[in-house]
């Protein structure tokens, strides 16, 4: 199934989208914020907060303050103009993801050579968009030649709009708030692993967000304090000794980058230790762009009243 939409389909403001450069999405992101924050305090505030803790927890420079603000508005404007480019069938041109698309790639047959047979977890974590991730695991899906890459996927399946199988075409989205499907989550995650030796899971999801199950947590230290991260990749990958590739986009000056870190051999028992360390440099090298900040906790959760 396809989506296709004419330009007289299209509002004029989605037409002005598809035909803005990533860097003219970049200023229309903070011209949006600054405006906005003029008239709504609840925008102003937001931005500010967002600021503030990176700020005080992380010693963010100034010279960040308006990016940072700003970022909860550029994540709409990319997660707009790549639904758009599917849902109107535009060629989508996005030379620094196919870049990271090949880095993946390389590193993913690097392991598979040197590691015959081991499974890989593959983490983005939530940074700068996450459209932009599922373009990137669809271009990745497709220098690896496989027909469709499972995805544990933390968005409502409602936010689709029930039209999933359209607009991430090569992933088999596995949604962690169905009730039908919650139970055999891990199930199919292990299949996956175990069909294509690769699945994708962002695993730097914080404690706040765990609205159903809060209590699937392990306890590490991050930032200089006690933190707790999610503990269901180490339970699935241990049971295959799978690893785990970290790594995240950053997006500046119009361009997209993205930092790769060290596999991550979840059996062992550093591995959560391992895994926060690369959540924190994350977030040191790359706040702004970091799009679940803004919470007073974060990290910190107590796992008992």
């Amino acid at each position: 199934m396809r989506i296709r939409l004419s330009n007289s389909a299209l509002r004029w403001h989605d037409r002005f989208l598809l035909r803005l450069s990533p860097h003219g999405i970049e200023r229309l992101a903070l011209l949006s914020w600054c405006t906005r924050s003029l008239f709504d305090s609840r925008t102003r505030w937001n931005g500010w907060l967002r600021y503030e803790w990176g700020k005080t927890t992380l010693s963010l420079e100034r010279e960040t303050v308006w990016r940072t603000c700003a970022a909860g508005h550029l994540e709409r404007l990319l997660d707009q103009r790549f639904l758009l480019e599917r849902i109107a069938g535009r060629p989508s041109r996005w030379p620094d993801l196919e870049e990271t698309a090949c880095a993946l790639h390389e590193s993913l047959q690097r392991l598979h050579r040197d590691l015959p047979g081991q499974p890989v977890i593959l983490s983005p974590f939530h940074y700068v968009s996450q459209h932009a991730n599922i373009y990137l695991m669809d271009r990745l899906r497709s220098l690896l030649g496989l027909d469709e890459i499972a995805v544990v996927s933390g968005v409502p399946r409602a936010d689709y709009g029930h039209r999933e199988r359209a607009l991430a075409p090569g992933l088999r989205l596995l949604h962690t708030y169905d009730e039908s499907n919650r139970n055999a989550l891990g199930l199919k995650v292990l299949q996956a692993l175990r069909r294509d030796r690769l699945a994708v899971l962002f695993a730097d999801v914080p404690p706040y967000l765990m609205q159903r199950y809060p209590m699937e947590t392990i306890a590490v230290s991050m930032l200089g304090r006690p933190a707790r991260i999610h503990r269901g990749v180490f339970r699935i990958g241990a049971r295959l000794d799978a690893l785990l590739l970290p790594f995240h986009l950053t997006f500046a000056k119009g361009r997209f980058g993205h930092v790769l870190f060290e596999p991550i051999r979840l059996a062992r028992d550093e591995a959560p230790q391992q895994l926060a360390d690369c959540i924190e440099r994350a977030c040191r090298h790359a706040y702004p762009d970091w799009i679940i900040a803004g919470h007073p906790a974060q990290y910190g959760f107590a796992p008992r009243k």
